[in-house]
């Protein structure tokens, strides 16, 4: 049984959804994260995470998509992979 994770799902999706918004405007953008991390007492490295895997599925940052949830891939995926 994996362990339980420690922010849900509706919060982390909410909060990556704000930060990569406020981030796409030029006067926000710096500090953005930690902002928005501290409004949804979310830990900043893990919403900076979150972030960079959302920007990445939306094309806004080069790398290879994560899936469409804004997380990394399961088990299954990465074994379908080898």
């Amino acid at each position: 049984m994996p362990a339980p994770r420690k922010y849900p799902d509706e919060l982390r999706e909410r909060a990556t959804r704000l930060a990569v918004e406020a981030r796409q405007d030029p006067a926000d953008r710096a500090g953005a994260i930690r902002r928005v991390a501290e409004q949804f007492d979310v830990h900043p490295e893990a919403l900076r995470t979150w972030v960079k895997w959302a920007e990445t599925d939306e094309g806004l940052r080069e790398g290879r998509a994560q899936g469409g949830r804004g997380r990394p891939p399961g088990p299954t995926a990465a074994a379908d992979e080898r």
